[in-house]
């Protein structure tokens, strides 16, 4: 009898071992930020590249508290024009993942602009020419013999940012197509697929997913409101607008605008009497919430953040509001961005923003 006892003792412990084994194998993650304008999105080469993000920077990332980072990634930086390698910008992106396994660190490979998609751009030739689109694939495969080395719970694979297709149906062919093509090399890695038009939340209903993948991480992106998470931001309308804008409450009230000057009513106009608050910022976020319940998928918004010139209060209590949101509803994130004195937690030459980290990492480690 007690010879079946053990041996029941070990077949428990044998199962739970199992079990926890698979269970780490599994890639998760809670709270990030975005390691931009270092392989994306910059014209930093050579010495000055190497220098913008080093592994100090990685250990900062990780006593304050994040689990991952997002690493965006583009193709000019990657690859020449044929497709070979830059094998610098390669090593960087190899280098920084070997110093997020050192930190504990998960990360998010994102592609982030590719030559025949520059969002942006009024024609994306990734939607009408069959080459661009296997190039694409292509792209993907290359990125996969590379990074195969690390383990499915440690990187995962963001097909592509922000997509903007004239027809949705564009963007899902793409996913299914490049899912394949990383599939066939990689069944179980974690691939990051986002709504078409900017990764909205109000395109996700337009999204189809491949059938039967549990390996899927469902992405939005999230700048509401624009009066006040762009404010005075150079690349778009409000980049002459100073105020006023609230949050929470009325971003611009009727009084407030009759005060204007009549050049800035135009920009103003769509905000007057028009209300934003913790309540409806989850209202608009209700078409993720669904698809990613309908589903069985986590949720994970890649992008959100409020440009530095925005009132500070206000800024606070948006931040304050949308990761409580998150953290209500089970959405990983990943703020945009790391280093950046525009939208960053610390800017260009590391200083912190002790506020803001506070708010982003409302659980990291008090000692730090």
């Amino acid at each position: 009898m007690k010879k079946l006892a053990i041996l029941f003792l070990a077949l428990c412990l044998f199962s739970c071992q199992s079990n926890t084994e698979k269970t780490s194998d599994k890639f998760h993650v809670k709270r990030g930020t975005n390691v931009a304008h270092w392989l994306s999105q910059s014209n930093r080469r050579g010495p000055d590249r190497e220098q913008f993000f080093v592994k100090r920077d990685v250990e900062n990332i990780a006593r304050m508290g994040f689990d991952h980072i997002r690493l965006p990634i583009d193709e000019v930086q990657m690859w020449d024009e044929n497709g070979n390698r830059h094998e610098d910008a390669f090593q960087l992106m190899i280098n920084c993942i070997n110093w997020c396994q050192e930190y504990n660190l998960k990360v998010i490979v994102d592609v982030h602009i590719i030559r025949s998609h520059y969002f942006l751009a009024e024609e994306k030739p990734l939607w009408t020419v069959p080459a661009e689109q296997e190039k694409f694939y292509n792209l993907w495969r290359d990125l996969s013999r590379a990074l195969n080395q690390f383990s499915n719970s440690q990187v995962a694979y963001e097909l592509m940012n922000e997509a903007v297709a004239d027809d949705p149906d564009q963007w899902n062919d793409l996913i299914a197509n490049a899912v394949k093509a990383i599939r066939e090399l990689e069944p179980e890695r974690t691939i990051v697929i986002g709504s078409n038009r900017f990764q909205s939340v109000d395109t996700f209903d337009d999204l189809k997913v491949p059938e039967n993948d549990p390996n899927i991480l469902l992405s939005f992106h999230y700048y509401e409101p624009m009066m006040l998470t762009h404010l005075l931001a150079g690349w778009t309308d409000y980049r002459n607008y100073p105020g006023p804008v609230h949050y929470p409450g009325v971003l611009v009230t009727e009084e407030e605008f009759q005060n204007l000057p009549d050049s800035l009513k135009t920009v103003a106009q769509s905000s007057v009497g028009r209300e934003f608050n913790k309540e409806i910022i989850l209202e608009m976020w209700q078409k993720p919430i669904n698809k990613a319940k309908e589903l069985g998928l986590p949720l994970y918004c890649g992008e959100f953040g409020v440009y530095h010139k925005a009132p500070e209060e206000d800024r606070l209590r948006w931040y304050k509001d949308v990761i409580q949101l998150f953290e209500a509803h089970g959405i990983g994130y990943a703020n945009w961005n790391y280093k950046s004195s525009a939208f960053g937690v610390v800017d260009e030459n590391g200083n912190r923003f002790e506020d803001l980290i506070e708010v982003i990492v409302p659980t990291r480690n008090s000692s730090e």
